[in-house]
């Protein structure tokens, strides 16, 4: 943080993805470089997911589907920050586990009803901590992690989203 006090340019972050469709319902992307910290940087080895859908969506099941990759980038991200602001704060975290749902019409991705989203409708999040706290201190850091994660702020905010056509 004092680093970031003294050069706010390090804060900047660009991430990025690659993305590839397979057939029918299956598309990969990959996840490589990103640039922080004011350089580039590669990871030792891309990171490849498979995005599919269930057979009961016309899909063959190679991967969890894209709604299903949006949950889990929510969990990782609250979890995440929830740890990461327990431990600035001196509390040990012994375990965190979190259950996801959220609730989809197809009718708005099939353009059957403009009457319903696109999207999820709704999205539960529940955890359960372990840690070396009082109740009211975890339900703070839960607390954070809403309003601290960047995941979190993506799904709940509108984002603005540049999709253009390249030749």
């Amino acid at each position: 943080m004092n680093a970031i006090n003294d050069n706010p340019n390090i804060s900047k972050f660009n991430f990025r993805a690659k993305g590839k469709w397979i057939n029918g319902g299956h598309n990969q992307t990959v996840i490589n470089d990103f640039d922080g910290a004011c350089q580039t940087h590669t990871r030792n080895q891309p990171f490849v997911f498979d995005k599919d859908e269930p057979p009961v969506l016309l899909g063959r099941d190679h991967g969890a589907n894209p709604v299903e990759y949006a949950l889990a980038a929510l969990n990782g991200c609250l979890t995440t920050t929830l740890v990461y602001h327990a431990a600035a704060q001196g509390i040990k975290i012994e375990e965190v586990e979190s259950t996801l749902s959220g609730d989809l019409d197809i009718q708005g991705l099939l353009g059957m009803s403009d009457k319903v989203r696109n999207g999820y409708e709704k999205i539960k999040v529940t955890f359960k901590v372990k840690a070396d706290a009082p109740e009211e201190k975890v339900k703070e850091l839960v607390d954070i992690a809403q309003k601290r994660s960047p995941v979190f702020d993506i799904i709940s905010h509108p984002t603005p989203i540049e999709v253009s056509l390249q030749n």
